[in-house]
Formats: C-alpha cells, structure tokens, sequence
C-alpha cells in the first residue's frame, strides 16, 4: 500500500507551513533520512527527512505552495512493485480561503436555520460543537468491501463507544492520522459542554477572530488613498504570526511597567578590561556587549526573584526552575527572539559566543523551534538606535520582558556635588496577573544592582 508523506509539525504550535522547495522528484528513490523537502514556518526553514525507504511515487503539493496544514498528505512513496496510480490524491493544497472537499460518502455539513429562542441558540452550538468535533481527517485507505477504514487505538475505540462519539468522525492527531485517546476526549468534552449550554437555555453569540469592533476593513482603508499612490507588500508568514501574537499580548495581558536608570561606568570599564585580555582567535576567543552584561544580570535576577520567573496559565503559576532569557533580534520582515538558555549559570563568554552564534543564524533564518520557542523573560535593545527609552511588548507566554535605552552622559547629584555618569534607562513590562507591582520592582532593582556592580556576576 502506498505511504503518504505528511506535512509535519516542527514545532508545537505549528498549524500551516509553507512547501518551500522539493529536494526530490517524482520516480526517484529515497533512503531514510534522506532530506526530500524544506519547509518554511513562521520563523524558519527547515528540512524534511524521508523516515522509510521507496520510490517517491507522486508529489502531491506543488512547491511554493503556502498554507499546508500539518498531517496534510504532501508525497507518496512507493516500495517496489507498487504504481503511481494507486495514489490519487490532488496535486495541490488547498487554500487558506477554500473549505476543503468531503470525504467520499460523507455529505458536507449544512448550516443550522437561525431560530430566535435562546434554547434554540444554544442547541445550535451543540450542532456546531458535534460538526467542530467531526472535523475531516486525512484520506485514509479503503478496504476492499468499500467501506473507509478508521484508524484508532483499541484505548480510542472503547472511550468513544462508552461516549456515543462515532469514529468515523473523528480528526486523529497521532501517526498518519491515528486517533488516539486525546481526541476522543477533546470531542467527548466539546460536544459536553455544548449539550450543558444547551440544557441550560444560555443564549450563544459567536465572538469576532482577531479584529476589533472598529477595525477597518481593506477596502476601507484603500478607498482613503489615491490610487497608484501605494503599492501593495503582501505579509510573510513572520509579519502575520508577529501581528497575531503582539494583538493577543496587548488584548490578554495586563501590562504594567517600571523605569529605572542604571549606571554603568564600572560595567564599561571591567567590559573593556575583560575583551583586552580576550584570546584573539580559537575558541576561547570573546567580545563582549553591553548586551551580554544585561542578559547575565537579568538572568541572575530572576534566580535572586524566583516569584517574577513565571508563566500564566489557568490552572496555575508556572514557576520555573532555571533563567531561559530570549533576546530579540531584528530581521527582515520581523523578528526572531533566540533563548540563552540556563543564563543565571553561564559565564560571560558563554553568554556572547552563544548570541553571536544565534543572532547570525536568525538572520539567515536558519534556528531550529527549540533555539527559539520557550524561555521564561526577554530583552529588547534598541540602544544602538539611540533611543532612551521605551516599552516593549510582552512575548507571550513571558510574565516579564526588559526594555533597555541607549547609554549615555548625563548629570547626577551624587551627594552634594554634580558629576558626569554614564547611564542607560531600563524599562520592565510585566504581566499584572502573574506579576505584582512590588515583585516587578523587586525583579528590577535586582538587575539594577548586578549591571551597576558587575563583579558580582563573576562571583
């Protein structure tokens, strides 16, 4: 039987990738391991890898095509003696815009007439929470008395005769579209919650996607502008993922910020010690940022604050054990935020040698997920831009993120007489749910402290 080859999830948040280009072509033949595609997420490329040895039977996809969803069939791949033709699964992906087909036998869902009582509303969602769980599943082989075969695990299969849930209506999430335990309870809980709405006469009003209320649509807004006046760029994945996430921080998270300024005199005099006795070349070779100091400090704050390393779930606080510290990097189109991991343990040089690497690699757009995904707080600086200060938007599922200002010159009463010091403004966003506003100013004077004193980070 022919093998489909699905698009995979390279990260755990992945929905939809973009087949950036074939490696392979139709009628030739494939190890394991063997790298057949690349594959552009919101953030990267990566490659695709056969995981069985064939002949790639047929390319079902078309290379350049975006909006793939993952477990979608992209290649077939044949063993020997088996023929194209026993695969027939459409050239290309659907669209972002297209609803896909029906299965074979399976008519499509019809909406539901709209009735005025709340009942009736609610009656309705159970409807639509029976059609949500009846998502389409991957095509899956027939067997030979016509009917389609239903892959799921024996686990599966008791949990939804013990439900009511039919299978055959089920998505599956595990290999090659496998149901498994997790999406029968998924299903047996939405079409639950549905049927108490409904026992409970709680009228339902769908919530709009991501825009708000007053947002304008296209067409509005072009009609504002003379025509030719503009062209039009359309988004990447990058710029669309970077406006949905920054929408839900500022819509979900409660942000509130404090400002402090720090002096760094000593931290750029120990800097220019430290990279004047710097090895010139080899791997023990180093020099440091402004940059690097700041992600020490802040990653040794948060070991000093353990109750500012935290995440906001529902179900509680995550506190974290280590200091994994994301620092934003400008690309082009948006941004990468790559983690120094364990950052309160690494020394110095770890920390500017790692970053290098990262940031060189972010620019390329060429980080695996794990080098970006996670982490417990982020920097942004915007220093070298000249800019004094500012606030930065929190990354979720960060609790904090550290906003760091250009270094500069300024008067400072020490005492009673007037000197020149060199400070930098250091702005902090926290999350209020999770974040109070005297463990933020905890969290803050702590990395006041370290950056204005760097020996301390060396101890």
């Amino acid at each position: 039987m022919p093998t489909e080859i699905l698009m995979p999830a390279l990260s755990p948040t992945m929905e939809e990738g973009k087949l950036a280009k074939w490696l392979v072509k139709e009628g030739q033949t494939v190890k394991a391991g063997d790298i057949i595609a690349e594959i552009e997420t919101d953030k990267a490329t990566m490659e695709v890898e056969a995981v069985d040895e064939g002949r790639v039977g047929k390319l079902l996809v078309a290379e350049g095509t975006e909006g793939v969803k993952v477990n979608t069939p992209i290649a077939v791949l044949l063993v020997e003696g088996e023929s194209a033709s026993a695969a027939s699964a459409p050239k290309s992906a659907p669209s972002r815009r297209t609803p896909a087909p029906a299965p074979p036998g399976r008519p499509a869902p019809m909406p539901a007439p709209a009735k005025s009582s709340a009942h009736s509303g609610a009656a309705g969602l159970a409807a639509a929470a029976g059609a949500a769980a009846a998502k389409m599943q991957p095509r899956q082989p027939t067997e030979a008395n016509g009917h389609n075969r239903v892959f799921a695990s024996p686990l599966a299969r008791r949990l939804a005769k013990e439900a009511g849930l039919d299978l055959a209506a089920l998505s599956g999430s595990g290999p090659h579209g496998r149901i498994v335990k997790s999406d029968v309870e998924a299903a047996a809980a939405r079409v639950g919650d549905a049927r108490g709405a409904a026992k409970a006469g709680t009228a339902v009003t769908a919530r709009p996607a991501m825009a708000p209320p007053l947002a304008l649509a296209d067409d509005k807004i072009l009609a504002l502008y003379e025509k030719g006046s503009y062209e039009i760029v359309p988004h990447d994945n990058m710029r669309r993922i970077v406006a949905q996430r920054l929408t839900q921080s500022k819509q979900t998270i409660p942000h509130f910020r404090l400002a402090v300024d720090c002096r760094i005199d000593e931290l750029l005099r120990a800097r220019e010690r430290m990279n004047a006795v710097s090895p010139k070349d080899g791997p023990r070779a180093y020099k440091l940022s402004v940059n690097d100091f700041a992600i020490k400090a802040l990653g040794m704050a948060l070991a000093q604050v353990p109750a500012a390393n935290v995440t906001w779930t529902d179900g509680g606080a995550l506190r974290h054990k280590y200091s994994d510290v994301g620092v934003a990097v400008a690309v082009e189109g948006g941004l990468f935020t790559p983690i120094i991991r364990h950052a309160e343990l690494k020394s110095l040089s770890e920390i500017s040698n790692e970053m290098r690497d990262l940031a060189e690699r972010a620019r390329k757009r060429r980080l695996a997920p794990h080098e970006y995904q996670g982490g417990t707080t982020s920097i942004s600086n915007l220093g070298m831009y000249g800019i004094k200060s500012f606030d930065a938007v929190i990354n979720p599922p960060h609790a904090t993120i550290l906003a760091v200002g250009m270094t500069e010159k300024r008067a400072v009463v020490a005492g009673d007489r007037v000197e020149v010091a060199t400070l930098a403004t250091c702005t902090l966003s926290c999350d209020h749910r999770v974040v109070d506003g005297a463990v933020g100013a905890e969290l803050l004077n702590a990395f006041k402290s370290l950056i204005e004193d760097p020996v301390r980070m060396l101890v």
